[in-house]
């Protein structure tokens, strides 16, 4: 058998509006991963009280965040699997309309409950949407163009988190609190449209028996780790048990669920996918990717806004070089790898996030911005060469008919690292800030103004400026106070990276993919492997050639 006589494997009718159905998801994936960075900047206009805001605490606006990233990523793995069974255009449109329906109602939210509870069904829509995105990828595109696209999704993540805060400054100088979630009412309605006109339907022909007891058990764990998680962000504090507790119990059902599907005959996830180390590495990194991505949004914002003084929009213009170098390199990654290979590519990218990170100690309260937006610029060109081929490497290790559950684990491995970045380095940040302040908060009248103005540099600033004179002299003390903290942050974070670094390097492939889509991760012949063999025999020619790690050229007509 000859792979030059292989029939195209998608419909030539899909093939030729591709490039439209990948622009309706990117307006699906943006509206989705927009949202959290357009409500940072909303936070202090909702706290205030009516009718300005809805009054909400300290504690309402950080689970008016928390409770979207809790469902989402206790969800995107199940999500992910109704997808596959049922239907990626099912599982996106309905993600959409739950979506679009609990903006409109947060818009509306008349109390922080209200707005608490509208946020979690957003998470329910985010998390049946995002992966779907990727996996409709993976079934329009052919493989020599799948890193292309795939570079321009990776792209698109990267944007909505830079542009949020722009969208969100913009929106608060010149309408209320609520326009930041309509706002999100009007791009779903054209993405609905758009979806039912232009996206393909594709689900797994052979998805086996449902597996309740995986399901339940994966997303018992994923809530109760992320929740841990949060909540040791939260107190600074991840050795109290509301933090521990949390993330034992998370780990145990975790434990317990990769033990139930190694002995089940119909798993949700078939865990052998992970002896293949290409395909560990790669979820790894993308951790890791994350985990930098979010952590220095979390204290760049501080840095800009509190100790340098730019407004809210201002600061949001401030993360767009990371934003634009994402948007125009992680397309042209795919070129990168064809002449360094994977390995090269990936590892050099986290060495570039790492220099961005050491980058940071160079920052004081008076650096020339300028220096900001270059290392703005080199990490995003470092988080434009590892994503895309990660995440071709995920994805094109799995059957095509998992690119659903592949695509979930992409996600919640990227959502899980985003959260120990802003909980683990914002306990770090608060704990160093703290530490450098405490001297000089013994000049303040009492005992609980001292505790409260230790709190963050926020709350420093705070009560100083309530002091009036008496505490103008907190203020620059404050501000080395966290530069300091910031630069511990930043070094960390640097290590950190390195590490992923060095994942990359040793345990991706070189210049040779691992497997194309529909091999399993291990190998045709390979455990991991069976479920693309077993589809071979129904996908035609075509995917036998890919189990036997060939690759085909384009069918003429598409030449």
């Amino acid at each position: 058998m000859t792979t030059a006589a292989a029939p195209p494997r998608v419909p030539e009718a899909i093939h030729r509006r591709r490039w439209a159905i990948l622009g309706t998801l990117v307006l699906a994936l943006l509206v989705v991963v927009l949202d959290n960075s357009i409500l940072n900047v909303a936070m202090k206009t909702i706290a205030s009280p009516a009718p300005t805001g809805i009054g909400a605490s300290q504690s309402d606006l950080e689970w008016a965040i928390n409770s979207y990233t809790l469902v989402f990523a206790g969800l995107l793995f199940t999500a992910g699997l109704l997808g596959d069974r049922f239907g990626r255009k099912r599982a996106l449109l309905a993600g959409m309309a739950v979506f679009g329906v609990a903006s409109l109602l947060s818009s509306l939210a008349a109390s922080p409950g209200e707005l608490i509870g509208y946020r979690a069904l957003m998470g329910v829509g985010g998390a049946l949407a995002m992966p779907a995105t990727l996996a409709i990828i993976m079934n329009v595109f052919e493989r020599a163009e799948q890193p292309k696209a795939i570079g321009i999704w990776a792209g698109a993540v990267g944007l909505a988190i830079a542009i949020g805060p722009i969208t969100g400054g913009v929106l608060i100088e010149h309408f209320w609190w609520g326009s930041v979630f309509l706002i999100n009412v009007p791009i779903v309605i054209v993405a609905l449209i758009a979806m039912v006109l232009l996206v393909p339907e594709s689900k797994d022909p052979n998805p086996g028996r449902l597996d309740p007891v995986g399901v339940l058990l994966s997303i018992i764990g994923l809530v109760a780790l992320i929740f841990g998680i949060i909540k040791g962000g939260e107190l600074a504090d991840f050795t109290s048990p509301e933090a521990w507790v949390p993330m034992l119990v998370g780990a145990a059902a975790l434990a317990a669920f990769v033990w139930f599907e190694r002995r089940t005959a119909h798993p949700a996830l078939d865990v052998t996918w992970f002896r293949n180390r290409v395909f560990s590495a790669s979820v790894a990194v993308v951790g890791v990717v994350f985990f930098a991505l979010m952590g220095v949004s979390f204290f760049g914002v501080f840095y800009t806004q509190s100790v340098r003084g730019y407004s809210a929009l201002q600061a949001g213009v401030l993360m767009l070089p990371l934003a634009v170098a994402q948007l125009l390199f992680a397309p042209r990654a795919r070129l990168v790898v064809d002449r360094f290979g994977v390995r090269a590519t990936c590892a050099g990218g986290m060495a570039l996030i790492a220099v961005g990170f050491l980058g940071y100690l160079l920052l004081d309260t008076d650096t020339p911005i300028w220096v900001l937006v270059v290392l703005g610029l080199l990490m995003g060109s470092g988080m434009a060469h590892v994503m895309p081929p990660v995440t071709v490497a995920i994805m094109g290790s799995l059957p095509r008919e998992k690119a659903g559950a592949g695509s979930a684990i992409n996600n919640t491995f990227r959502q899980v690292g985003g959260s120990l970045g802003v909980a683990v380095l914002g306990a770090v940040l608060s704990t160093v800030y703290r530490d450098g302040i405490a001297d000089k908060l013994d000049a303040l009248p009492t005992e609980a103004l001292r505790e409260k103005a230790g709190e963050s540099l926020e709350a420093t600033l705070t009560v100083a400026g309530r002091l009036g004179p008496q505490g103008a002299g907190l203020v620059g003390p404050a501000n080395d106070s966290f530069i300091s903290a910031m630069h511990v942050v930043a070094g960390l974070s640097a290590g950190i990276t390195v590490v992923g670094a060095l994942l990359a390097w040793f345990l991706l492939p070189g210049r040779v993919p691992a497997a194309g889509p529909g091999a399993g991760p291990g190998g045709a012949g390979g455990q991991g492997g069976a479920p693309g063999t077993a589809q071979a025999g129904q996908a035609g020619p075509e995917q036998a050639a890919d189990l036997a790690g060939k690759s085909r050229p384009a069918a003429p007509a598409r030449a």
